[in-house]
């Protein structure tokens, strides 16, 4: 009995992120979910008592299944804070254009869905703490100009890499993730850094 709790609440998650995916944040009820999982709606409420848990717990899966975890290791042994600011930059950057589905549903379900907004704000949390932590190695460093406190700084850095900016860059003007990532990285070093 107990190793069939780990599959369902796998092809709970699994649906939730299809129903994202492909739907464009429509259809992603629990009964929705329920159906494209193949169990109850009893089952889902069972692993998730609230849908915002649900959207919650699908974005954080799909973190764990893209391995981001790995995706920072090179971030997080960087040594000085610009370098760690290159390769966060990266490593997020690198990561918005697997994920723009889901983030995109999120988006659009966002101010009139206050359980989508829960799992988006959620995700934009973590986002944020890694822009502190590259902010606060700035810092150590004495990089970090003068004029920003380190609020400010994360607050910039955190909206120069945002996914609707990478949005306009390479949907509606055509950059190449290659020139997005580059010229993302220069900015923030421009913005963030003292000469």
């Amino acid at each position: 009995m107990s190793s069939a709790v780990p599959d369902t609440r796998v092809r709970i998650l699994t649906a939730a992120w299809t129903l994202l995916e492909e739907g464009g944040g429509r259809g992603v009820r629990m009964v929705d979910v329920a159906r494209q999982a193949g169990v109850s709606r009893q089952a889902v409420y069972l692993h998730f008592p609230s849908r915002a848990e649900l959207l919650i717990a699908t974005t954080r899966f799909i973190d764990e299944v893209k391995d981001v975890e790995g995706r920072l290791a090179e971030c997080r042994a960087a040594v000085g804070g610009r370098a760690r600011m290159e390769a966060f930059i990266r490593a997020w950057c690198g990561y918005i254009p697997e994920v723009h589905g889901v983030c995109g549903a999120l988006l659009a379900m966002r101010d009139s869905d206050a359980e989508a907004a829960a799992a988006w704000d959620d995700r934009m949390a973590a986002l944020r703490e890694g822009c502190a932590a590259v902010v606060h190695d700035l810092a150590a460093d004495g990089d970090l100009r003068h004029e920003l406190d380190a609020e400010e700084a994360t607050d910039l850095l955190w909206t120069l890499v945002s996914v609707r900016n990478w949005e306009h860059l390479t949907g509606d003007r055509g950059w190449s993730q290659e020139r997005y990532v580059s010229a993302m990285q220069m900015m923030a070093q421009r913005v963030l850094c003292e000469r």
